[in-house]
């Protein structure tokens, strides 16, 4: 669940970045941040820096200038950066970060889906649900895929609070529950 405050901030970066004019690549804003987010969380010690009122936020954006220079990262990512540190919520940028991708997915008209099956899908495969999770959704559909044995065989389609369920153990409780009803 996106707090209030990481929702305030993602929504702040999206409208900056989807604005009329910008120069910007929205996928490229996110992956940048997303190499931002990995940066931070490989290190203890700097999400200790970031995270200490101990650190002047003028240190805390020259450690990150430094980091963030050879990755070459556009100045609204730079910026925005700056703004999280000096507002003392280096702790939210993960959370932040899945917010923006959020929002920005909404802002551009797709709708993000998890996919789950019992074996890992072939290119094809995912191809194929991508088709029709967005038929089904009305929308351009985003998906993650993850495995889970435990379903035996076929697919288990969340898209927001709906729930498409193909799989076998999804069947073999269906079943189930009709024989108990008789």
């Amino acid at each position: 669940m996106l707090s209030v405050v990481s929702a305030r901030y993602a929504r702040a970066l999206v409208d900056v970045v989807t604005e009329t004019g910008s120069t910007v690549d929205p996928a490229q804003v996110l992956s940048q941040l997303r190499a931002v987010q990995a940066l931070i969380h490989e290190s203890p010690t700097l999400q200790n820096a970031l995270n200490s009122p101990a650190v002047a936020p003028s240190r805390k954006r020259a450690v990150m200038r430094r980091l963030m220079d050879p990755m070459d990262v556009v100045d609204k990512v730079r910026n925005f950066v700056y703004v999280v540190i000096d507002h003392r919520r280096a702790h939210d940028f993960a959370s932040i970060v899945d917010g923006f991708e959020t929002l920005l997915d909404e802002r551009l008209g797709f709708v993000a889906a998890e996919v789950r099956s019992a074996m890992p899908l072939t290119d094809a495969q995912r191809a194929t649900l991508e088709t029709q999770v967005s038929r089904l959704a009305g929308k351009k559909a985003k998906l993650k895929f993850t495995s889970d044995p435990a379903l035996i065989g076929g697919v288990v389609a969340h898209v927001g609070s709906t729930v498409y369920d193909g799989s076998v153990r999804g069947q073999l409780e269906k079943l189930r529950t009709r024989l108990g009803a008789n």
